[in-house]
């Protein structure tokens, strides 16, 4: 009789306490969608500031911006962190064209993150064109000497998770340049990363690793549409040539700023859970997907916990990392000096996969972690999460370490988030209030739940 006591005593208490957590769910939801500021933190950050590359003035701008909004909301301290970041610079408008048969047909191509400059007068070169990096030793460097090597790797379109198809091609990016100047090419095109055929070329980093600097070659991105017409010119024609002209160049590094808010835990105050996103963004348009959305969010975490009057147990920290896009140096002074001031970070929480409706977490942990937390599902599955997958979180947080640290990065439904991805039509209209309001409550609600 005693154990049938103490069992309904269990359940009780169990139903007790998923009651409550359904209820500060609610209230958190509510908050989000009828107090919320992350789209007009938004708004501003977009079109009042802009694009803010790493070292660029827009970047300054934006450390100053969202730590001022920061400051407004009453939290236990505001902060920077100095963080010395790259300056790389576009310099002119890129231009290209196809020169074929004598008829000279222009395509929209953007320089690579970090590539150096063509030439003065641009640079002219026959094509050859690969499908990926391993082609390069197929066709060696009799064939490839003194050409342009086109990268032409689409996104594999049965993936329904267009992050797997990102993950599949980018590699001709990033490292396209180094392992093309090997075999002796004088430059590098690059399909633009996105799942749709489009005019907008979309840029990000590529790296030249530990090769020589007089075997750097520049690099671009070119559009999909471009792509493709250049692939069905070059089966009609394999002399013809290409051309283009980029004038950027990489400044010594610059001075900038992790943004840091927190909130002191009531209960635990040495226990860190961290929220951010990335406050840099490229300089073709205002970054608003990327990720101008995860650093709205992380801040409305805040905003929602102090309208709702909850009190977190364990310190809240957000974060609003610089330097994501060509360098990742904020994510790792972060790590450094949490290790400098032997910081235990329990949490570490990143948005940087666009503001869409949210589908669900990545969660890095060991596998009890992440059993636990698969075991909320059922109070997130009102507001249309489904998804926990465990598997490795977001770049930022990526250098952090802790002997009990969970990592999560939020799961949005990502079918047009390559649409915008690094290219110039990333900006404030491609982001829906209610979507981007919804991710921000996905984001506080799993906080919450993990903070009890």
């Amino acid at each position: 009789m005693k154990h049938l006591f103490y069992l309904i005593l269990l359940v009780a208490t169990v139903t007790y306490s998923q009651s409550q957590d359904e209820k500060m769910l609610r209230q958190i939801y509510s908050a989000a969608l009828t107090q919320g500021k992350c789209y007009s933190w938004l708004d501003d950050l977009s079109n009042k500031i802009g694009s803010r590359l790493s070292g660029s003035e827009g970047a300054e701008k934006g450390v100053q911006y969202t730590k001022a909004q920061l400051e407004t909301l009453g939290l236990d301290r505001v902060y920077l962190q100095e963080v010395m970041v790259p300056h790389w610079v576009r310099g002119e408008k890129e231009s290209a064209y196809i020169l074929n048969n004598g008829k000279k047909i222009a395509v929209p191509i953007c320089a690579l993150g970090s590539s150096i400059a063509t030439p003065k007068n641009g640079l002219t070169a026959e094509v050859i064109e690969v499908k990926g990096i391993k082609d390069l030793a197929d066709l060696g460097e009799d064939k490839i000497k003194g050409k342009i090597v086109f990268f032409n790797r689409s996104f594999e379109p049965e993936n329904i998770e267009t992050f797997e198809s990102y993950s599949k091609a980018v590699d001709q990016r990033y490292a396209g340049a180094r392992e093309a100047s090997k075999y002796g090419a004088v430059g590098t095109i690059i399909r633009s990363m996105t799942t749709r055929l489009d005019d907008f070329p979309h840029t990000g980093n590529q790296g030249y690793g530990d090769i020589p600097k007089d075997k750097y070659i520049p690099t671009a991105a070119i559009s999909t549409n471009g792509a493709e017409l250049l692939s069905k010119l070059l089966k009609e024609n394999a002399k013809l040539k290409f051309y283009f002209k980029q004038t950027c160049q990489q400044l010594p590094d610059v001075l900038s700023y992790n943004v840091v808010g927190e909130i002191k835990g009531s209960e635990h105050p040495d226990q860190i859970m961290v929220v951010g996103g990335h406050l840099d963004s490229w300089d073709l348009a205002d970054g608003s997907q990327d990720d101008g959305a995860g650093v709205v969010q992380s801040m409305e975490v805040a905003h929602i916990f102090k309208n709702i009057d909850y009190k977190p147990k364990n310190t809240l920290r957000i974060v609003l990392f610089m330097n994501e896009e060509n360098g990742v140096r904020g994510g790792k002074k972060y790590e450094e000096l949490s290790k400098l001031h032997n910081e235990n970070h329990i949490l570490a929480f990143e948005s940087d996969s666009g503001g869409f409706s949210p589908r669900g977490f990545s969660i890095e942990g060991d596998p009890e972690s992440f059993s636990k937390i698969s075991g909320f599902k059922s109070l997130f599955e009102p507001y249309l999460i489904h998804s926990f997958k465990h598997e490795e979180s977001e770049t930022d947080i990526g250098p952090l370490t802790g002997n009990h640290l969970i990592k999560v990065g939020l799961r949005t439904d990502s079918q047009r988030y390559f649409d915008y991805h690094h290219a110039a039509n990333d900006k404030f209209d491609a982001v829906n209030k209610r979507e981007l309001e919804l991710g921000a409550a996905a984001m506080a609600s799993l906080i919450y739940l993990m903070d009890q």
